[in-house]
């Protein structure tokens, strides 16, 4: 934690000394495991642990997997069936990367939605942020890639829905379709392509989170005052702060085992819940399903991109002012891939002086509301593209972009929060007692 003073690794032993030197491994671990955190930090905190697992699972559980999987439209669905049938525990590991995934979306849309509340974008975090959300593009492209690998009626017809998105794009969305396709159509050299870049993507992943550890790391962890940890002295310091071991790494572990009993409770029992029994179906270009629906993390954002139909005003209007270029399909792809974009420019945005919502009264009835506009979306996506369900759709996609475009900067100037502690060692205390002390 950059400019919070703090105990430093010193190698003692000759062999400690001699390693340090060369490759200060010892080093790095030590100032990360003792790194100095806000002591106020509560249960919202967690979810960090939780992700990390979870990025761990579906590498190790991936890896097994791909040792049986074939990549061929002729071969792909049967490879999987070997899978549950055929392989030692294959079943188990399927139904653990497939639930895995679940668990990665939702602790991350936690993770997002704490950041959000708390004010987590805020000044000196802003990059921070915006590798968080590069993170979250990427987890999304892997998660549709690997929807795509089992080759059942909504892999492949997911494939060519959401690969017709970049078609929709003037001038150039053909040639991107066609590279992206490798072919005029979702067919072998899709799968192949696929198969790969849901491969490689996982270790893309790893690696930006690794800069986003050491982002926050230099920049100090937020907390639920957001009030930074006083900088003046190693005293002072040591007042708002505890070394993340053992602490903090207990803490994340206890709550990371509730998590995993209710995860694997849904492994055992209930392992196919949040699938679609359509994609035990094998792949059939000639017999379209007739509700194509993606899996549920993508639900709210697939909400959006139906909303904007050729009859809503504002698409009308922008396809008049750019004489016919952006179309209902193409204005739909916009206002998807804004959705994510109005996030990442969220420390732009938001205009309150005050970072965590705790102190902002106003603020938070908003935040909430987008709580169930994003939960009321998700709904959306998984019906039928039809009235009520359309229109619920365009109320709620207007609602999101008005939160991030409107609402935030207007509540930044016209809001009256309360104070916030002047320490985090008084937040601190009034919720635990001025003579509370860690153990020694």
């Amino acid at each position: 934690m950059s400019g919070i003073p703090h105990d430093h690794y010193e190698p003692k032993t000759g062999f400690e000394q001699w390693l340090h030197r060369r490759l200060p491994i010892v080093a790095l671990a030590y100032d990360t495991l003792m790194i100095p955190t806000p002591k106020n930090l509560n249960w919202w905190w967690i979810w960090g642990i939780v992700l990390a697992f979870c990025l761990v699972l579906q590498i190790a559980t991936g890896i097994v997997l791909a040792m049986h999987y074939t990549p061929h439209v002729d071969k792909a669905f049967a490879s999987v069936e070997h899978i549950m049938r055929d392989v030692n525990g294959g079943f188990l590991l399927r139904y653990i990367h497939a639930n895995g995934a679940s668990l990665f979306f939702l602790a991350v849309y936690i993770h997002i939605f704490r950041g959000l509340f708390y004010g987590s974008y805020k000044a000196p975090r802003e990059v921070t942020w915006l590798i968080g959300i590069v993170i979250f593009v990427a987890m999304m492209g892997t998660a549709f890639m690997g929807y795509v690998l089992p080759w059942g009626q909504m892999s492949f017809w997911g494939a060519t829905v959401i690969t017709g998105l970049f078609g929709a794009i003037p001038g150039v969305g053909p040639t991107i379709q066609t590279w992206l396709l490798g072919g005029p159509a979702v067919d072998n050299a899709t799968l192949n392509r696929f198969f790969s870049l849901h491969y490689l993507l996982p270790f893309v992943i790893a690696a930006l989170v690794a800069v986003h550890i050491w982002a926050f790391h230099n920049t100090g962890n937020n907390n639920p005052t957001g009030v930074d940890v006083r900088k003046g002295s190693k005293a002072e310091a040591e007042k708002d702060t505890l070394p993340f071991w053992p602490y903090f790494v207990i803490k994340d572990l206890f709550a990371l085992a509730l998590v995993l009993v209710f995860f694997f409770a849904v492994v055992g029992f209930m392992p196919n819940f949040l699938g679609h029994p359509d994609n035990y179906i094998e792949a059939n270009p000639l017999a379209t399903p007739a509700h194509i629906v993606p899996e549920w993390y993508f639900l709210p954002f697939y909400a959006i991109l139906r909303a904007f139909t050729s009859d809503v005003w504002i698409v009308i209007a922008a396809n008049w002012l750019s004489f016919g270029i952006i179309d209902a399909k193409f204005f739909g792809v916009i206002a998807m891939f804004g959705a994510i974009i109005v996030m990442a420019l969220v420390p732009w945005l938001d205009t309150s002086s005050v970072r965590s919502g705790k102190y902002r009264p106003m603020f938070r009835w908003w935040f909430y509301l987008l709580i169930i506009d994003f939960v009321v979306l998700m709904w959306c996506g998984a019906m039928p593209a039809e009235p009520p369900y359309s229109i619920i759709s365009l109320i709620g996609a207007a609602y999101w972009f008005a939160y991030f475009l409107v609402i935030l900067p207007v509540l930044g100037l016209i809001e009256k929060p309360t104070t916030p502690p002047a320490t985090i060692e008084d937040d601190f205390n009034a919720h635990y007692g001025a003579n509370t002390h860690p153990a020694e």
